[in-house]
């Protein structure tokens, strides 16, 4: 069974830059407070890694 991770999104992607935008929507996250689980690779947590700002991994499944 691969490990997954469950990740929120906490911030708001106004008056962000366009890039950041994208990762969120990269992840599947578009609304506040809403949650996506996703398998959990390096390029999954290097995403999260570069929005950590604005969303926030609530737990870790594996």
């Amino acid at each position: 069974m691969a490990k997954t991770i469950v990740v929120k999104q906490t911030g708001s992607p106004i008056r962000r830059p366009a890039k950041q935008r994208q990762t969120l929507i990269g992840l599947g996250l578009n609304k506040m407070h809403k949650t996506r689980e996703l398998e959990d690779t390096p390029a999954i947590r290097g995403m999260v890694a570069k929005i950590s700002h604005m969303v926030e991994i609530i737990e870790e499944k594996g």
